[in-house]
């Protein structure tokens, strides 16, 4: 919780800036882990501290501190005021007319004050898994992991707004890699891909229980299968691995910062540029994709961002159409275009820039075994294990860990190393179905990195399972 203290030391700052801010995060992060049937030492750690922000005429400044005192802050407040006042005549960014936090109000992670297991249940659970992982002596490496992290927020203005957010997010993970004959292969649950918000539920959703077992049998299958054929497939892409390609392929082009430009030297530009919004088809008729915060057991939910702008639902794709950027409220003053509440950083010690948030595809009509039956030749691919994108994030190619052929509306023959290929706009204008609400997956990453100095954040996406058509698949080496 947040030490009232710290609110009240808020309270008696004082500066001559037109507006400030001031962010509160304390973070405490947990690692449970048992490998090969030995319990790992636990790992914790706290970070804890606050930004501070003040605008002076056009210019903005930003003053981060470990230090929550009463002094503390106002030695920070300080400084960031100093710094708006040298920056008002040379601010890309007229802050006077950027739209300022109106809006108190909570947020809480579902199921926040129900209580997760001991550190002793937590090491039971994962033992169980990692030893029924040990299906045969070509197993060669298991490992059941649990992340906790807890997060308290506060967000307060010289105007006298208030935000208060807490956050529980728990992450699962269960990796198994079998060896033989100069082959590996590896299993993962969900490819690293399983943070979610909320409790002990979370382990349900992400199918943990029974993973040691399922994922060393399918390391195993994988050791025997042969490679990834080469050629054009329709290519059935599941949940967890339609996760990565929403980030990369339209999660990151369509941050507004990217496609002004701020990010060319470190992370990349983007494809998409501002006159494209409004008219430009991004996909096929089929592709819908939302900015939802409000899916609250989704990794990135909230109720405002971390400027203090109140969050909601907005389609950024709609039939196929672009219409949206995801910008927050300093990029739509800048590019004079609308946007969503996004402005977000990873610490207490980082400015917010334009980030993902929850970035999902809307669900379609068709149930699996209905896209399966519709293929005559084509191949399933699940569990991201590779990426590569340009830097305009266009042209790409992923690995998966798992494949399987599709024949004439069969399942068929398991293969390894499977790999796809194609270009953002091309591949999602080959989007041919769209699974229903039974076939879709809520997922989520704690590694996102974009920004300098550098921010690694946590996003969330959820997906049905997508068939594409005509894809260039191969294997690999």
């Amino acid at each position: 919780m947040i030490d009232e203290r710290w609110v009240r030391a808020a309270g008696a700052l004082h500066c001559r800036a037109d507006f400030w801010s001031l962010r509160i995060v304390d973070e405490v992060t947990e690692d449970h882990e048992v490998r090969n049937d030995v319990a790992q030492p636990l790992s914790t750690s706290r970070d804890r501290g606050a930004m501070l922000i003040a605008w002076v005429g056009a210019g903005a400044g930003y003053a981060a501190t470990a230090n929550l005192s009463a002094e503390g802050l106002q030695a920070a407040l300080a400084l960031a005021t100093q710094r708006a006042e040298a920056s008002a005549g040379v601010s890309l960014i007229d802050h006077r007319e950027v739209r300022r936090p109106a809006d108190s109000g909570r947020y809480a992670s579902p199921n926040l004050v129900t209580p997760l297991p001991s550190r002793r249940e937590w090491i039971d659970r994962l033992a169980h898994e990692c030893a029924n992982a040990a299906l045969d002596a070509r197993i060669v490496e298991r490992s059941a992991a649990m992340r906790i992290i807890h997060s308290d927020q506060l967000y307060l203005t010289g105007d006298g707004v208030r935000i208060d957010q807490q956050y529980r997010f728990v992450m699962p993970q269960m990796s198994v890699a079998a060896h033989a004959n100069g082959l590996t292969q590896v299993r993962t649950l969900g490819a690293y891909a399983t943070l979610a918000q909320g409790g002990i539920e979370i382990l349900a959703q992400h199918r943990f229980h029974g993973a040691g077992a399922r994922l060393a049998d399918e390391a195993l299958q994988l050791l025997a299968a042969p490679n990834c054929p080469s050629g054009p497939r329709d290519l059935l892409l599941m949940p967890d691995q339609m996760m990565l390609q929403i980030h990369e392929s339209i999660g990151h082009p369509l941050e507004l910062d990217r496609i002004l430009g701020d990010e060319r030297n470190f992370a990349g530009w983007s494809f998409v540029k501002p006159e494209m919004f409004g008219s430009y088809r991004y996909g096929s008729e089929l592709l819908n994709i939302t900015f939802d915060p409000e899916l609250r057991e989704e990794a990135a939910s909230y109720a405002f961002d971390d400027d203090g702008s109140a969050a909601k639902k907005e389609y950024l794709i709609r039939n196929g159409v672009l219409e949206r950027p995801l910008g927050g409220a300093l990029s739509q003053q800048r590019a004079n275009m609308p946007g969503v509440a996004n402005a977000r950083s990873a610490g207490w010690n980082r400015a917010p820039i334009d980030r993902m948030a929850n970035l999902n595809l809307e669900p379609g009509t068709q149930t699996l075994d209905e896209m399966i039956g519709n293929i005559e030749h084509g191949i399933v691919m699940r569990s991201n294990t590779s990426w590569s994108i340009d830097d305009h994030r266009n042209k790409f190619q992923f690995g998966c860990e798992f494949g399987q052929l599709i024949e004439n509306g069969k399942l068929t023959q398991v293969v390894r190393q499977p790999n796809y290929r194609g270009i953002s706009a091309n591949f999602w204008r080959s989007l041919s179905a769209v699974g229903n609400a039974d076939t879709r997956g809520v997922y989520g990453t704690p590694y996102c990195g974009k920004g300098e100095p550098a921010q690694v954040i946590r996003v969330g996406h959820a997906s049905p399972a997508c068939v594409f058509s005509n894809v260039d698949v191969f294997g690999g080496a």
